[in-house]
């Protein structure tokens, strides 16, 4: 029987709970590092997993919990009914998922992964008993590895957490309650909203910076001592590790498709309207209205969704519907 929770209007943020369960991260780099940090640091009882001995050594020194045994870990996470969250590189997750299925098959499982249904996908295939509640936290930097691992990543992030109809009530409000802890609000959407969102707003930007970035350095080292502002911040991304870049990016081939068609569709109307009419006011235009609805809407305190109680009829389609028109859990 779920315990219902009521989602209500507040005046301001309100205050978070501590988090009660343990919580088993596996993967210590930016984020799930960064998660290790932030948790360990408010209290939570918090320890990790990584393949890199170097890393483990990083992270001990610093005073936290983690160890490069993965069965090891993954046994005291079953022992102690731990939260397990999946926080490596998409292409490790198949190994990591036969793991718990082995080791810690009951636990409550979760992710930090760029994408949602493909991660659902694996996890269906390579461990279909799972209690998992994807999740993916609107957070990052170009950096990697626990050198660039900061506690203060997630505060007033967006924190999406799948949000199915069949989504167990309980095990929702866990990992909402998980991401807020880390300092996040929760967006509550379906994986396939998700996947074309991020590829709309984070893994095409990937794919431009790198197009902007090479044009820019192709044309002669003139042109990149004369780089200032908008080169800089129109390829900031392009310096995160290629690696990284293309296990993200690869993972929502579809979604990324999509969008990446549509930007082509607009420069080549640009490039021939240029050719055509000397003008390219069409689609400067277009981008300046939608980066003043992008200023407005983050310069604005969120809204929180209102009138929810999770558990009861409806919950998940309520608090889908609500996020669609850009309000957060809190």
């Amino acid at each position: 029987m779920c315990h219902a929770c009521s989602v209500s209007a507040a005046p301001s943020r309100p205050s978070v709970p501590p988090f009660a369960e343990p919580v088993c991260i596996l993967g210590l780099g930016l984020i799930g590092g960064s998660l290790l940090r932030v948790l360990a640091d408010t209290g939570v009882r918090v320890f990790g997993y990584n393949r890199s001995a170097g890393t483990v050594e990083q992270a001990t020194a610093a005073g936290y919990d983690a160890s490069s045994d993965l069965d090891a870990v993954l046994t005291r996470a079953a022992r102690t009914d731990a939260v397990v969250v999946l926080a490596t590189p998409f292409t490790a997750l198949p190994t990591m998922l036969d793991a718990v299925a082995a080791t810690a098959p009951n636990v409550l499982l979760t992710d930090v992964v760029s994408v949602k249904e493909q991660v659902a996908e694996l996890v269906a295939t390579h461990h279909p008993a799972a209690r998992y509640v994807g999740g993916h936290p609107m957070a990052g930097t170009s950096a990697s590895g626990w050198e660039a691992t900061d506690p203060a990543l997630f505060r007033d992030a967006m924190w999406m957490v799948t949000t199915h109809d069949d989504t167990p009530a309980d095990d929702w409000l866990t990992i909402a309650r998980l991401a807020r802890a880390a300092g996040s609000y929760v967006v509550p959407a379906a994986d396939d909203a998700h996947d074309r969102a991020a590829a709309a707003i984070s893994h095409n930007p990937h794919l431009t910076a790198a197009a902007t970035a090479a044009v820019g350095a192709g044309e002669s080292d003139l042109a990149l001592r004369l780089a200032a502002g908008s080169f800089r911040d129109g390829t900031r991304v392009a310096g995160t590790a290629p690696d990284l870049q293309r296990a993200m990016l690869e993972a929502n081939a579809v979604a990324l498709l999509n969008t990446l068609s549509a930007t082509i569709d607009r420069l080549t109307a640009a490039r021939d309207a240029l050719r055509d009419t000397g003008s390219v006011s069409v689609l400067v235009d277009a981008g300046h209205r939608a980066r003043l609805a992008y200023e407005r809407i983050a310069a604005a305190a969120p809204e929180p969704i209102v009138d929810v109680r999770v558990g009861e009829d409806g919950w998940a389609e309520e608090l889908r519907r609500q996020a669609h028109l850009a309000r957060v859990w809190m």
